[in-house]
């Protein structure tokens, strides 16, 4: 009798197919209007996301057709679902205006996993160039987490909606540098305690507020990167102009 062989794979690629199903159940919810479950369905879908790269590190099953079928699965549940979530949310009002904003997370998320793809050398990264299409994605989701309710939100509530979903947008094919989250190993841990540190005490906040914490907590992440990219030119800048005094003194 022939024994069945477990392809390693499998257990990443499980977690990948399930990044597509809660995807999917954020289109399904956001259409029926069950606006506060759909986003939260962004949240799990990005678990997952989170899962099958740690079990594939754990397994060293990583390989080129598990990065292509998790880009397609992020397009599904960080283009498509956030994109499908504000257009019913508020975005459909707006006719063929709001056809054009709602499909900008899509687009934009698509063109941000192609150019990803075409970028990588090597399955582990310190840092991504541009937001990462889950964290825009949970950022969209995590707003309405945290103002929706049962009188849904305010007008002022569903205008921010309009510069929020533009500017996550952009951000995702901006050169911003981003860090990645954590490897949750005895190195990654060793390499990046502070990290570490700080991505367990998130977590624990977002368990704690039931969810109302990641907001903030994605708009500190968003605004690492543009400060970073601020503090990088200016010292850029600074030595700049210390490099020009110095030849004005020589030639002097």
């Amino acid at each position: 009798m022939k024994k069945i062989k477990i392809n390693r794979s499998l257990a990443p690629n499980f977690f990948t197919a399930m990044n597509m199903v809660f995807g999917f159940l954020c289109i399904i919810f956001a259409s029926k209007g069950e606006f506060y479950i759909a986003a939260f369905f962004i949240v799990f879908a990005a678990l997952c996301d989170s899962l099958d790269g740690i079990v594939a590190r754990l397994t060293k099953s990583s390989s080129k057709f598990g990065v292509e079928l998790d880009s397609l699965a992020d397009v599904i549940s960080f283009g498509v679902a956030p994109s499908t979530l504000v257009y019913f949310l508020y975005f459909h009002t707006f006719d063929t205006w709001g056809i054009i904003l709602s499909t900008l997370p899509m687009i934009f998320a698509a063109m941000r996993l192609a150019r990803f793809n075409v970028q990588l050398v090597g399955f582990d990264k310190e840092f991504f160039y541009g937001m990462p299409a889950p964290s825009a994605a949970i950022t969209l989701s995590s707003f309405v987490i945290f103002f929706y309710d049962e009188s849904g939100l305010t007008s002022f509530q569903k205008d921010l909606l309009i510069p929020l979903t533009i500017c996550l947008s952009l951000l995702m094919i901006s050169t911003f540098k981003y860090d990645t989250f954590p490897k949750f190993s005895k190195k990654g841990i060793k390499r990046n305690p502070i990290k570490f540190t700080i991505f367990v005490v998130g977590f624990i906040l977002i368990i704690i507020t039931k969810g109302k914490a990641i907001l903030p907590l994605f708009i500190i992440y968003i605004f690492s990167g543009i400060f970073r990219t601020i503090i990088k030119i200016s010292k850029q800048l600074l030595r700049h102009k210390r490099n020009e005094e110095n030849k004005v003194k020589l030639i002097d």
